[in-house]
Order: structure tokens, then sequence, then C-alpha cells
């Protein structure tokens, strides 16, 4: 559980330097803006590195049973999930609805997980999902985020719609590969 910890920290303390702008700032000053991504790169890969580990490590310790129908809202909850994902990284028009689509992509993820996982450790990897999402989303309005304006050709949101079906269709065909676990 340590691993997953530590992982866990390690991911989210680099991922929230950027709701501290003059900190930010200040590295990226002090080490140039390519050094700044590449050393924000390799923790990053280090702390999730450690987080799978961790989570494939750690001790399953039951805190509480979650109800089996919750996976249904669970498969629900993934396919915007996995299409807020996708449009984080390409254009498309969803921008101009929501402001953080990533964000609000791994929030559906991790409350979806937490409905239907009731170990310690899962909590403590979902949960921490959640909260980054919470606060990282509070920050990035309080510095200003906005929406998109511009407006995009429709075949990008078409295309984004079947990039995070296929996404979604993917992971639930390889889930139990990927992650051991089965969808059912």
């Amino acid at each position: 559980m340590e691993l997953l910890i530590i992982g866990l920290s390690t991911f989210f303390l680099v991922h929230l330097l950027p709701s501290t702008p003059t900190l930010r700032s200040t590295l990226v000053g002090k080490l140039g803006e390519l050094p700044y991504k590449a050393v924000f790169s390799v923790i990053s890969l280090i702390g999730f590195a450690l987080i799978v580990w961790g989570k494939a490590e750690a001790e399953f310790i039951p805190v509480w049973q979650p109800p089996v129908m919750l996976a249904v809202v669970t498969k629900l909850m993934m396919l915007p999930a996995m299409v807020l994902l996708i449009a984080a990284y390409l254009p498309s028009n969803i921008k101009k609805h929501i402001r953080h689509p990533m964000l609000l992509g791994v929030f559906l993820w991790a409350v979806g997980h937490l409905l239907i996982n009731g170990d310690m450790a899962s909590i403590l990897l979902f949960g921490g999902f959640l909260s980054f999402a919470v606060i990282d989303m509070a920050s990035a309005n309080a510095r200003g985020a906005a929406l998109q304006v511009d407006t995009k050709p429709l075949w990008n949101d078409v295309l984004v719609l079947i990039l995070g079906g296929g996404a979604y269709a993917l992971l639930g065909i390889f889930h139990q590969s990927l992650f051991g676990v089965p969808i059912v």
C-alpha cells in the first residue's frame, strides 16, 4: 500500500505545479521550458509506475461491499468519460461547452470506479484521482480558464465521438487483460 501512496503523492504533486503559477514560473526560469517539461514528465512517469506497481502489490483490504447493480452505472459513466478524454486532446466543439474535458472525464472515471470497488487500495486510487480532478478544475477556473470560443467543423465532433466510443469498446474488451478485473 505504501508504494501506491508514494506513487499517488508523486504524481499529484507534480501535476499540481501548474496550479501555483509563481512556482512553475520560477522553475521554468531556473531550468528552462524544455528541461522543466522533461523533469515534469520523468517525475510523472515515475509516479504513474509506482501507482501501477503499488496497486498491483496492495493487499486487498475490504472496506465496503458495493452492490453488483452499480456496475451498470459505471459502464454508463465510462462512455462519456472516454469521449471527454479524447475531446481534451482533439479539436472539437465540446470545449465550447465543457472547460475541462480531461478533468471531467477523469472525474467520471473515478466516481464510476469508486461505485464498484470497495477495497482500500481502490478507494485510495480512485478517490485520489477524483480529488485531484476536483482540485485541478477549481484551480484552473480560479486562474481564468475559459471555454473555447471558435467553432470547429462538425466532423471533428464526430471523430471525437467515434474515437471515444472505440476507446470505450477496447477498454471493455481488454479490461481483464490490462487490469486483471473482468467487466461483468
